[in-house]
């Protein structure tokens, strides 16, 4: 190739990719309404994201992969934390981390109820969001420094059992099949629960909880509807806020913190595999 034909390579060259980078860019314009359910975007939303950046969220916290990275990645928080729990978690977060403890804490910002409030409904826009699974590994909050947390890792990994779970078959075993809802349901039971004793995160750890539902139901102030300890499972999982445990900081004003939809999300069939499973764990 003399002079003349490599510059003309190299004019052309760079003229195809200028084309497609425009005919990309066109593209995703023109979807960019419907990936981001632009009619969704009310008052409340727009006010909402400008509470993120008078409060400079992202200096700690991540959205879409845009962030500090040192606090968890919140684009999909609210397919993880139900409403109850993020408006208590804003309105005093020393109650859910403890800076000696976890070695971090979220400070305190005192925000309007209001603020609170848009700014959930911006983060719940957030989530909805297409992104088409970029970033592709988002740090979920798991109680990464949670007392336990590494043991737990190690046996996620490892493919162990969980602990004070009974090994269970794979295949059409309805404890198996519950097992692997632990972890895939939306949202997943393992982005506030572990099962490993002492190590409560968003929520109490579910070690144990084959032998305490079986107590709470026998107890006197038990005021769910449950008969027997996979009642009671059951009933904590799609009525949450049947029966409050007293003491515990799971829950505010009479509402648990657990997420109300997985009537909705899992079949029937689907919630008894996945109270087969945590009746395993004694």
């Amino acid at each position: 190739m003399n002079n003349r034909q490599a510059r003309l390579f190299a004019v052309a060259a760079t003229g195809l990719s200028a084309l497609l980078f425009l005919g990309l860019t066109l593209d995703s314009h023109r979807q960019f309404p419907e990936l981001t359910n632009a009619q969704d975007i009310t008052p409340q939303v727009r006010h909402g994201m400008d509470v993120w950046h008078k409060y400079n969220c992202i200096n700690c916290h991540t959205l879409f992969g845009e962030g500090a990275y040192y606090a968890p990645d919140l684009t999909k928080i609210t397919q993880h934390r139900g409403e109850p729990y993020l408006k208590a978690y804003m309105r005093d977060p020393s109650r859910f981390y403890n800076e000696q403890t976890h070695r971090r804490l979220m400070p305190r910002q005192d925000l309007a109820e209001d603020e609170i409030s848009d700014l959930i409904a911006f983060l719940d826009w957030v989530s909805k969001v297409d992104n088409q699974g970029w970033p592709p590994r988002p740090i979920l909050v798991t109680g990464s420094f949670a007392p336990g947390a590494a043991t737990l890792a190690a046996a996620g990994s490892s493919g162990q059992t969980p602990t004070g779970a009974r090994p269970v078959d794979a295949g059409d075993d309805p404890r198996a099949l519950g097992e692997q809802l632990f972890k895939t349901a939306t949202p997943a039971c393992n982005a506030c629960h572990s099962t490993v004793p002492g190590a409560d995160m968003a929520g109490p750890s579910l070690a144990g909880i084959g032998t305490r539902a079986a107590q709470t139901v026998a107890s006197p102030d038990y005021h769910g509807k449950a008969k027997d300890a996979g009642g009671y499972i059951r009933e904590s999982i799609l009525s949450p806020s049947a029966h409050i445990v007293p003491g515990e900081m799971y829950s505010a004003d009479g509402t648990s913190f657990m997420p109300t939809g997985y009537g909705q999300s899992l079949s029937d069939e689907q919630v008894g595999q996945l109270v087969a499973f945590l009746e395993t764990l004694k």
